[in-house]
């Protein structure tokens, strides 16, 4: 690899290209140390993919459909009381609501830190300067640091034509007209089982398919079996290990999609929608002449500290890869400025919490059962079931469970799997014990709040101390 040197002084102490979480992160955290910093952002407002079309507006389009949508508990209110069914524009039009407010929050949290926003796209000229497009013109700026935060796109499989209207990925979702009667989700992943999800609800017909066997590999099998019967229940329809072979439109009156599978089948639906994975946004950064290279998928490879090969070049968030969650993204935001401008920090905690905002909701930390077998590692489960729990009750959720895994030797906390309301709330309990060292005993001796579903910890704990004790 080359190596750069350069004896003029920087426009910047670093500057971030992307404004979703590792990007702003790392621009405020810089701002906190004094440093000059400055955010290199394409689209007019900050936020990037997770404030736009990805975390929050799914989201917040999910709340919607729980609130209002096929027998919420407020779908009278927002149809003015009547029995007329919720349109999209009107689901839409909440979601587009709490993205306005929070552009205006994160807007504000950068300039109280002086952090300047650069509108405009960006590309490498050399390992510390970048050359910025905008419809304004062309600029220049230097950085004795930089930080690619550019996030991810979703992939599109060479056999299938987007149109944005029949056709489209989870970007377009929020510019649908009208709420499909039907609808195939490709992919079983985190994205397209929460939207398989959410549609479902709201009366939508889902079928959904996927080369591979189960739905949310990661994930504990017992939870992910509890999921796909509560999806069955609400008629969503499996096609797994199906590929797809083509995916075509129809120009028909209702301009129905055909979706080819490779055994024979087609299903035939108002809406394709895609989510066969992303990968990185990088092809625009002229990378090369910063000395870097992406892989296939547009990610980069990064250090425990965040650096690329070019150690004063950082990255974060979606665009390294795994675990491409909002909440870890933001850390490796702060953790790389640290690291930038020589601040000690220690390595990202490995203990984080996932959470999958599906309907039910799933959340987890730690190992599952299958990882644990693998390893040969000792071990004893503990169940709650929310219908076991005055808190279940009161919420009506009688499908709910938190599952506990504790070392069969010492009794520590191994893992914390969940699914029901809730659930991404409630794991950051074990969360804790699990970061802090502890186990079984603490759940046993420790009190909670009457009625709560915190409770199901203590039920949990019991149902693995009894297992254990014989």
């Amino acid at each position: 690899m080359m190596n750069y040197d350069y004896d003029y002084d920087y426009d910047y102490d670093m500057i971030c290209i992307g404004s979703g979480p590792a990007g702003q992160r790392a621009a405020v955290q810089g701002a906190k140390l004094g440093k000059r910093m400055a955010i290199v952002e394409q689209e007019t407002v900050v936020g990037g993919v997770c404030l736009h079309t990805g975390t929050i507006p799914s989201k917040t389009f999910r709340e919607a459909v729980l609130t209002f949508g096929k027998g919420g508990r407020r779908a009278s209110d927002m149809n003015g009381g009547g029995q007329q069914a919720v349109t999209a524009e009107q689901l839409f039009q909440r979601v587009g609501n709490i993205v306005q407010r929070e552009e205006q929050v994160q807007d504000t949290q950068l300039g109280r830190n002086n952090v300047e926003v650069i509108v405009g796209t960006a590309a490498f000229t050399n390992p510390h300067e970048l050359s910025i497009t905008s419809s304004q013109g062309q600029r220049t700026a230097s950085a004795a640091n930089i930080m690619i935060a550019v996030g991810t796109k979703p992939v599109t499989p060479a056999s299938t034509a987007l149109d944005g209207k029949r056709v489209i990925t989870s970007d377009e979702i929020f510019s649908l007209a009208e709420m499909p009667h039907s609808m195939v989700v490709i992919g079983c992943g985190v994205v397209g089982i929460e939207y398989a999800s959410m549609f479902a609800l709201m009366g939508v017909e889902v079928t959904v398919v996927d080369g591979r066997d189960t739905p949310l590999e990661f994930l504990d099998r017992e939870i992910v079996d509890e999921l796909v019967h509560q999806l069955r229940d609400i008629k969503v329809v499996f096609r797994l290990g199906e590929t797809v072979e083509r995916v075509e439109t129809r120009d028909n009156a209702r301009g129905q999609v055909v979706v080819s599978l490779e055994s024979g089948k087609r299903l035939v639906a108002d809406l394709a929608l895609i989510c066969a994975g992303r990968s990185g946004s990088t092809q625009s950064l002229n990378l090369d002449a910063a000395g870097l290279e992406a892989d296939n998928r547009g990610r980069l490879v990064v250090d425990e500290t965040f650096r690329t090969q070019q150690p004063h070049i950082f990255a974060g968030g979606d665009v390294i890869g795994f675990p491409a969650l909002a909440a870890t993204s933001s850390e490796q935001g702060r953790l790389a400025a640290c690291n930038a401008f020589g601040v000690e920090v220690g390595p990202m905690a490995t203990n984080f919490p996932v959470g999958i905002y599906s309907i039910p909701e799933i959340s987890m930390v730690g190992e599952a059962e299958h990882e644990l077998t693998a390893k040969k590692v000792p071990y004893e489960v503990g169940i709650a079931r929310f219908r076991e729990i005055a808190r279940g009750q009161i919420l009506g959720d009688d499908t709910g469970l938190l599952k506990l895994i504790f070392h069969r030797e010492d009794h520590s906390l191994l893992g914390v799997h969940t699914i029901g309301t809730g659930a991404t709330e409630l794991v950051h309990i074990g969360q804790c014990v699990m970061g802090l060292g502890g186990g079984l005993d603490y759940f046993l001796q420790t009190v909670f709040n009457y009625p709560t579903l915190a409770e199901c910890y203590k039920v949990a704990a019991l149902d693995a101390y009894n297992k254990l004790s014989l």
